[in-house]
């Protein structure tokens, strides 16, 4: 631990303050306002951080793009730690409007996922993939505070 905070508690401050500061304008409907975040946490395999970046924006945004528009969710971003001392790698904030948002995000991207290529033997060779190249590190729901 640095200066008596963990890596995660820094990560969860940091989704906190950048929540906080990338909102919506207060004109914005309240139907557009993400009031949850759903943050996952993944390890990249030992020597697969630049092969599980570039798995990110070659396979998994075009799919988050693609649930996006279909109202999965506001927005998401993703999150790379220099910290090598970190628990996790790679931090994917996905902003949601409400609960029921946040129940069928799972659903919602793999129906994209389905859409972008939807020959199941291949998307499970890319799920399999996927797999050899990063852990999951732990997930959180955040409520947003306006």
């Amino acid at each position: 631990m640095r200066s008596g905070r963990s890596a995660f508690s820094r990560a969860v401050a940091f989704v906190a303050l950048a929540a906080c500061t990338h909102v919506a304008p207060s004109t914005a409907p309240s139907s557009a306002m993400p009031t949850l975040a759903q943050v996952y946490y993944w390890r990249a395999k030992p020597g697969m951080l630049e092969a599980y970046t570039a798995y990110i924006r070659d396979v998994a945004q075009p799919i988050d793009e693609d649930a996006r528009q279909h109202g999965a969710f506001i927005r998401v971003t993703t999150y790379q730690s220099r910290d090598t001392l970190s628990p996790w790698t790679h931090m994917r904030i996905f902003w949601l409007r409400d609960s029921a948002q946040l129940a069928s995000l799972g659903a919602a991207l793999n129906a994209a996922g389905a859409r972008i290529e939807p020959d199941s033997v291949k998307r499970r060779a890319r799920s399999d993939y996927a797999a050899t190249l990063r852990d999951a590190a732990g997930s959180a729901v955040l409520e947003i505070i306006h």
